[in-house]
């Protein structure tokens, strides 16, 4: 629903009028029900003379509605039992739902709402079982998350404790996909020359010729971590094929055509190999919104670099929702996450907006992902 839509607007006015309505009649038909205690009688008793702002007339009630934060509506439903019931309605907090999360900054495997969601028919809120979107929004929303504890189990927290002591661990994360060869600003040369947010450590020898390298960095001064970058080009072959508009060939996979017509992908021995020693992995999604993207192709080569049989289960996905500077218009990280399939991976993953030209963003999610491989004291 766009907030800005007249005609969306009206059908949203008419509908929670309608539901206020529902809830008002639904009141009237509790009162002198058996079984009530003499307390809630006696809340009933005072309610039936209103208050100032329960007597206004309905559209005077969705006016103010519409000024009042997720927060404050929260607050109002602590008031009196009247308005616990009325800011629970679904329709509002669909209403919310949709309003604001194109400005949430990033979502994660434990907190990304089912798509369908957002495609129930406005009709069918208050039929059979309506979906709580009161909860839905607190557990999606940044401003209601708590900070996430890491999903590791505790066998291998305590493994990887004992690993610090012993040595001083150095984790290691593959970092690969669009984003780091579309966009206008080059992401892996900003993170090299951007020492006052993520120190440079060192450069470790060159993994695989022409197209992976290495990076050492240090977060928060501390913990350090390696970042394997992978091209599916050359440097040359991306001039190239920026400068030309074309597509050459990928270097990372061997594409397989299977039977039923589509395209299959098998990350290449150098890389298969390196899968199997990282401790996570970092995808880069090109997120800018006036650009076509080929997102069933990324899918199946996520799902190629991300195969269980090249390496332990369970290892933390990154995914850096990337555009080249503040002024262009992204995908939202929610909207994000369900293009690329992300509900199907079978580990932890995050979606985390960022900005290439500053690196606004980058910080939080290497705090996850090192949060996740283990790595809690770099914390």
């Amino acid at each position: 629903m766009a907030a800005g839509s007249g005609g969306d607007w009206h059908r949203f006015e008419s509908a929670l009028r309608s539901s206020l309505r529902l809830l008002r009649d639904s009141l009237r038909q509790q009162r002198g029900l058996p079984g009530r205690d003499a307390r809630v009688e006696s809340e009933e008793r005072e309610q039936q003379q209103p208050s100032a702002l329960q007597a206004l007339p309905i559209e005077v009630k969705l006016y103010i509605l519409t000024f009042l934060t997720p927060k404050d509506l929260c607050h109002l439903g602590c008031t009196c039992r009247y308005w616990q019931l009325a800011v629970q309605d679904p329709l509002l907090w669909r209403y919310l739902l949709i309003q604001d999360l194109p400005s949430w900054r990033s979502i994660d495997w434990k907190s990304l709402p089912d798509a369908d969601v957002f495609n129930r028919p406005v009709s069918a809120l208050h039929e059979g079982a309506p979906a709580d979107y009161m909860a839905i929004y607190k557990k999606c929303s940044s401003g209601w998350k708590r900070p996430l504890k890491s999903s590791q189990s505790t066998y291998r927290a305590v493994t990887s404790l004992l690993h610090s002591l012993v040595t001083q661990a150095e984790p290691r994360f593959a970092m690969f996909g669009p984003g780091l060869e579309d966009l206008d600003e080059s992401l892996v040369l900003k993170m090299m020359t951007s020492p006052e947010v993520l120190p440079l450590a060192g450069i470790p020898h060159r993994q695989i010729h022409g197209i992976g390298s290495g990076l050492m960095f240090r977060y928060k001064n501390h913990q350090r971590f390696n970042i394997l970058t992978l091209y599916s080009k050359t440097s040359k072959e991306r001039r190239t094929a920026r400068e030309e508009s074309a597509n050459s060939i990928n270097k990372i996979f061997h594409e397989i055509n299977s039977s039923d017509g589509t395209m299959q992908y098998n990350p290449i021995a150098h890389v298969k190999n390196l899968c199997q020693l990282v401790d996570g992995f970092i995808y880069v999604a090109d997120a800018e919104a006036h650009k076509r993207h080929s997102r069933q192709t990324e899918v199946a080569q996520m799902a190629a670099m991300l195969n269980p049989a090249l390496g332990p289960p369970g290892r933390p996905v990154l995914i850096l929702s990337c555009i080249s500077r503040a002024e262009i218009n992204r995908i939202p990280c929610i909207y994000m996450a369900h293009q690329l399939q992300l509900d199907s991976l079978c580990q932890p993953w995050m979606v985390q907006d960022i900005e290439a030209a500053t690196l606004d963003g980058l910080l939080a999610g290497i705090e996850w992902l090192l949060g996740e491989a283990g790595y809690d004291n770099a914390q």
